[in-house]
C-alpha cells in the first residue's frame, strides 16, 4: 500500500475476526514502530506483545475504553523506558510516532488496529503497570489491539483548508 493511501484510509478498527496474526506480520509492525524518528535518536521505547487470552481480557478491567482488546488476537503496549531519555519529556512524541507507525503498518498489511491511550492518565498507567509487572522507570503509553478487521468503517475526508495558515495566523 502506498504511504499516502495508508495515511488517508487508515481508520480505528474495534472489531476483529478470530483469525490469528502471523508472527511475520507482527515482526513487520514492530520493525515499523522502531523505524520512527526520536529526539536525538534516544529511542526510549519498549513494546510488550500480548497474545495471552487471559491477559487480553484483563486489560478492560484497568482501561475503561479498552473493551475491544478482549476480542483482538493480540495487543501491543507501547512503553517508555525513562532511563533511556537523553532529553526528558520528548519521549511522548517518540512513543506517539511509534504508535502511529504501528497503526499504519497494521493497516498496510490488511489488519485493523486502534490506539487506546494510557498516558497521561495515572489510573490507567498504574493499572497497566500492575497488570504487566512493568518496572517503575517504564511508563506504559498506549495499548494497541491488532487483528483482522470484522468491520469496515469506510473512509473519511479529513482535509480542512480552514486549518491552514500561510506565513502568519
Amino acid at each position: 500500500m502506498e504511504v499516502l493511501e495508508a495515511i488517508k484510509t487508515r481508520r480505528s478498527i474495534r472489531k476483529y475476526t478470530k483469525r490469528d496474526v502471523p508472527d511475520e506480520m507482527l515482526n513487520k509492525i514492530l520493525e515499523a514502530a522502531m523505524c520512527g524518528p526520536s529526539a536525538v535518536d534516544q529511542r526510549p521505547w519498549h513494546f510488550i506483545v500480548v497474545k495471552n487470552r487471559d491477559m487480553l481480557e484483563k486489560i478492560p478491567e484497568v482501561h475503561p475504553y479498552g473493551a475491544m482488546v478482549k476480542d483482538a488476537p493480540l495487543a501491543i503496549i507501547v512503553c517508555c523506558d525513562t532511563s533511556l531519555e537523553k532529553f526528558p519529556g520528548f519521549w511522548v512524541q517518540d512513543c506517539s510516532i511509534a504508535s502511529q507507525n504501528i497503526l499504519l503498518a497494521a493497516h498496510s498489511l490488511g489488519l485493523g488496529a486502534v490506539w487506546t491511550g494510557v498516558y497521561p492518565l495515572e489510573d490507567r498507567v498504574e493499572g497497566i503497570r500492575r497488570l504487566f509487572q512493568i518496572p517503575d522507570h517504564v511508563i506504559p503509553f498506549s495499548v494497541i489491539p491488532i487483528g483482522y478487521p470484522a468491520e469496515d468503517p469506510g473512509t473519511r475526508d479529513l482535509f480542512d483548508p480552514e486549518r491552514i495558515h500561510t506565513e502568519k495566523w
